[in-house]
C-alpha cells in the first residue's frame, strides 16, 4: 500500500510539471471561413485595412459592422506609393465610407501634409461626405456616411505634401 502511495504521488507531481496544453501554429479546429474578416473589429487600433471600431472611425460615425467593398486604390506621389484608398459599407447603416490609410513612408519622408477622404458617386457625379484635414502627420482618415448604397460609387483619397501644388489622388475599385 505504501508503495502504490508513493508511485501515485510520484506521478501526480510529473504530471504538475508538465504543461496542460501548448498551443502552436496549426493546432486545434481550423476557423470557419467567413466573406470578412472580423478581427479589427475586435480592438480599437487603426489598421491599414480599416478598422471602424477605432477611435477615428467612431468619431466620424463609421457603423460597426462595416467592411470594405472592392478593391484597394493607391495614391502614388513621385512614383512611391503614399497612401491606400478603400470604399466601406456597412449593412446596417445603409452607408459608403471612404478610407485613407498614409504609409509610414510617406509619412516619414515629408512631415505635415493635407488629405482628404470622400465617396464618389458615379450616379450623382460628385464627391460625397467629404472630410479635409490640413497640417497632419494622422494616418487613417473615414469619410462621413453616404447614402449611395443603390449608386455605382468608390472612394475617392488625396495627399498633398507641404510645397506641392496638387494634391495627388486615387481611387477604390467601382461598386455597383
Amino acid at each position: 500500500m505504501r508503495h502504490l502511495k508513493t508511485t501515485t504521488a510520484a506521478l501526480a507531481c510529473a504530471f504538475a510539471l508538465i504543461p496542460a496544453g501548448i498551443a502552436t501554429a496549426g493546432t486545434g479546429p481550423a476557423p470557419a471561413p467567413t466573406a470578412r474578416t472580423t478581427t479589427a473589429a475586435a480592438s480599437t487600433a487603426p489598421s491599414a485595412d480599416g478598422n471602424p471600431a477605432s477611435l477615428r472611425a467612431r468619431a466620424a460615425g463609421v457603423c460597426s459592422d462595416a467592411y470594405q467593398i472592392g478593391s484597394t486604390g493607391y495614391i502614388t506621389r513621385a512614383g512611391k506609393t503614399a497612401a491606400s484608398v478603400k470604399q466601406f459599407y456597412s449593412p446596417s447603416c445603409a452607408k459608403n465610407y471612404g478610407y485613407v490609410w498614409v504609409w509610414q513612408s510617406f509619412r516619414d519622408a515629408v512631415g505635415d501634409y493635407d488629405v482628404t477622404a470622400a465617396v464618389y458617386s458615379y450616379s450623382q457625379d460628385e464627391v460625397l461626405g467629404k472630410h479635409s484635414w490640413t497640417n497632419t502627420d494622422g494616418q487613417e482618415f473615414w469619410s462621413s456616411g453616404t447614402s449611395t448604397v443603390n449608386e455605382c460609387t468608390a472612394a475617392s483619397g488625396t495627399v498633398r505634401a507641404a510645397g506641392d501644388p496638387a494634391p495627388a489622388g486615387g481611387y477604390s475599385s467601382k461598386r455597383c
